[in-house]
């Protein structure tokens, strides 16, 4: 993955939470403690990393439509643009890296599933 998002100039996480934001801002103003709920990552490294999304112009905090308190994260069109143009490139890394089991994806995607339930 490392190797498909460096011509995006873009890190794992940093993909992850763009792509994420990209989806979830388009339902309601996404604040990022529900972004990183929603990645399931570390609120603090969130934070980090949107801050460099920031940096790069791919990501916008703009004040809580409804919570005077909070910060919501928006994503430019640069962005947008660029999380999208990444996700063809996601996608089509995760078919070839997935092909060998191309046949049984479906098993494959149930046991994952599986095990990712809390127990």
């Amino acid at each position: 993955m490392r190797a498909t998002l460096r011509p995006f100039d873009l890190t794992h996480v940093q993909y992850v939470l763009l792509a994420s934001l990209t989806w979830l801002q388009s339902e309601e103003p996404v604040t990022q403690q529900a972004l990183a709920q929603h990645v399931r990552t570390d609120p603090m490294m969130t934070s980090q990393v949107l801050r460099a999304l920031e940096g790069k112009g791919l990501v916008e905090r703009r004040a809580h439509p409804d919570d005077g308190r909070a910060r919501s994260l928006h994503v430019t069109r640069q962005g947008v643009e660029l999380a999208n143009r990444a996700t063809a490139a996601v996608e089509k890394a995760d078919r070839a890296w997935f092909a060998p089991i191309d046949h049984d994806l479906s098993a494959f995607t149930r046991d994952l599933q599986t095990l990712s339930r809390p127990r």
